[in-house]
């Protein structure tokens, strides 16, 4: 199973992920991470990326492009993934799309967490509030404005590739704004429309399609199975002869020379 998560900052996408690793048994995988994990492998594209960020750049798209290529060949992603901040633009989208049809695969769904930015900016600026009035350091992206940029560029960049996959056919659209056990409910829906089921229902079918073993001559069971086969039914033994006294037997045996004397 391949699936991209998309969702604007602060929409749930890495609550959501784990979700989906822990039910559906395939890894997550974030832009964030790989490049972090690129680098410190010193692989040839980790060390290209590790340059541009030296330098203070932003790390191109053919660079993203293969580290994204590199990270789904590795053996823990074989069952499937879960993209996380990955494609954020439609050319990376084409690029991602590209990549998998090389490797003979291509995504299975796209999830849409749809949310309400106005509302999400709100919930920041209450928890900023609230964090103040308790006297609790703020992290860095406890800031609403910084929060404002990002949706922003979200909107520009990345929000045109529900357009993109809508028009694939992959897209399935969830409230984001739901609580997360109603949010990741209505994800398993949209993947079980893509026909997937979560590990545990796989194995129950399993056991539930796999007849009882039993022994082939056991029962009536057993019997039918030979039948079908077959088998000849063993023929019924033959009635013991009746038990002589000695007297009787040596009584038989003489009139039987005397017969054969006479004539």
């Amino acid at each position: 199973m391949r699936v991209v998560l998309l969702g604007p900052p602060g929409a749930g996408k890495g609550t959501q992920a784990k979700e989906l690793v822990t039910k559906y048994g395939i890894v997550q995988l974030s832009t964030g991470d790989m490049l972090r994990a690129a680098v410190a492998a010193g692989t040839p594209v980790g060390l290209k990326a590790k340059d541009i960020m030296a330098r203070g750049e932003l790390v191109p798209d053919d660079v993203v492009v293969a580290i994204v290529s590199d990270r789904i060949d590795q053996p823990d992603a074989t069952r499937g993934f879960i993209l996380d901040g990955f494609p954020r633009t439609v050319p990376q989208a084409e690029a991602l799309d590209r990549i998998l049809a090389k490797k003979g695969g291509r995504l299975d769904a796209v999830v849409e967490l749809k949310v309400d930015p106005d509302i999400l900016v709100r919930r920041i600026e209450n928890r900023v509030e609230q964090m103040k009035l308790r006297g609790e350091p703020l992290r860095p992206d406890d800031n609403p404005e910084v929060l404002k940029q990002r949706l922003s560029a979200y909107q520009a960049q990345t929000a045109p590739l529900t357009a993109y996959y809508a028009g694939k056919g992959a897209l399935r659209s969830v409230d984001g704004m739901a609580s997360i056990g109603d949010v990741t409910a209505a994800i398993g829906r949209a993947l079980a429309d893509a026909a997937f089921r979560p590990i545990s229902a796989k194995k129950g079918a399993r056991r539930a399609g796999k007849p009882a073993s039993r022994k082939a001559g056991g029962g009536a069971a057993g019997g039918k199975k030979a039948a079908a086969k077959g088998n000849p039914a063993k023929p019924a033994r033959r009635p013991a002869r009746p038990v002589r006294s000695r007297a009787k037997l040596r009584k038989s045996r003489a009139n039987a020379r005397g017969r054969r004397l006479t004539k």
